[in-house]
């Protein structure tokens, strides 16, 4: 009898599971998920789980609000045939919107997207998606995340996207970006990730950069002239900057650096002139340096405080200057 008891009360709380999950998900949500399901030409190769007969809050890659129940997370890393629907405006409670690694989600991003008004993180990468960086992007003013990269875009940075309030990482790399960084990226607020490397930017880095607090820049592979002394000042938090196979030129020796926080530097393949700062030994957390394909000079600075490598930096730092010497290279002559 206990026993009997016992499976009844497990199919009873079963079964109620399953009826209160019918009724939470929204109506008008599951309406727009299963409309987003089916207009792309693979319908039932993917998101196999998206069936009306279940509760969507249940469904593979949509979570819910946990007091509203209105799905507020979208999560699709399958292979997506089509563009991005319109529908997706009609999900106006998403608060992370991530679709990637679909080589077969192509076109332009659509205004839909601008009206996402709730939405904290876009990652919309390793797609193939065409067009331009748009800039109604900057409606989206809860954007603490924007990540467009691998795709094939083109055209100019928007100046609007200086314009975010509180967006801490930006990932516009691997497209086809053209033309410079905007000045009004200098306006940026916070400790920002700014990744723009592996496009086609071109020009000098505007100088208001200088303004603005990049915790980790990355802009190699691009076709950038002039100086980047704006990103070496003291009295910034950078652990990654990495500006690497450009055409920058500049007096290297007037540099500044992040001397508790910087980890990663890399400055290789350009045209920096002068010799190394001796002060660049103060970085203590410092793993990775690379400065060599370029023109400097003078002797390699010593007496390095690191706390995470044994040893100094080897020659492959260091090679291919004009006149670089001293441990690890050759003896500086007297």
């Amino acid at each position: 009898m206990r026993l009997l008891l016992l499976f009844f009360f497990f199919f009873f709380f079963l079964f109620s599971g399953f009826s209160s999950g019918a009724k939470r998900c929204h109506p008008s949500d599951r309406t727009a998920l299963l409309k987003f399901k089916y207009s792309f030409a693979n319908p039932d190769q993917i998101l196999q789980s998206w069936m009306p007969e279940f509760d969507c809050c249940d469904w593979y890659g949509v979570e819910c609000n946990e007091t509203t129940n209105r799905v507020d997370s979208l999560v699709a890393t399958v292979q997506l045939n089509g563009t991005i629907p319109d529908v997706i405006a009609n999900l106006t409670y998403l608060r992370t919107l991530r679709l990637r690694k679909s080589p077969f989600l192509v076109g332009e991003i659509p205004p839909a997207i601008g009206k996402l008004a709730n939405l904290v993180s876009l990652e919309l990468n390793w797609n193939s998606l065409t067009g331009s960086v748009p800039a109604f992007l900057a409606n989206l003013k809860k954007l603490w995340f924007l990540d467009l990269s691998f795709n094939k875009l083109s055209g100019t940075i928007p100046a609007s996207l200086s314009t975010f309030p509180e967006i801490i990482g930006i990932d516009l790399s691997r497209n086809q970006l053209t033309g410079s960084i905007p000045e009004s990226f200098g306006n940026l607020k916070g400790n920002i990730y700014l990744v723009l490397s592996h496009n086609k930017l071109s020009g000098e880095i505007p100088a208001s950069l200088g303004n603005a607090n990049f915790v980790r820049v990355l802009i190699s592979r691009n076709n950038f002239t002039g100086s980047a002394l704006m990103f070496f000042k003291a009295s910034k938090t950078s652990d990654t900057i990495d500006i690497s196979r450009n055409n920058f030129a500049f007096d290297f020796s007037e540099a500044s650096f992040m001397a508790d926080t910087l980890v990663d530097l890399d400055i290789s393949h350009n045209k920096i002139w002068g010799g190394i700062p001796s002060r660049i030994t103060d970085c203590v957390v410092l793993q990775n340096l690379n400065v060599s394909y370029n023109r400097l000079c003078g002797e390699i600075p010593s007496g390095w405080k690191l706390k995470y490598r044994s040893q100094p930096f080897d020659n492959t730092s260091y090679l291919h200057n004009r006149c670089l010497c001293g441990s690890p290279l050759q003896p500086c002559k007297r």
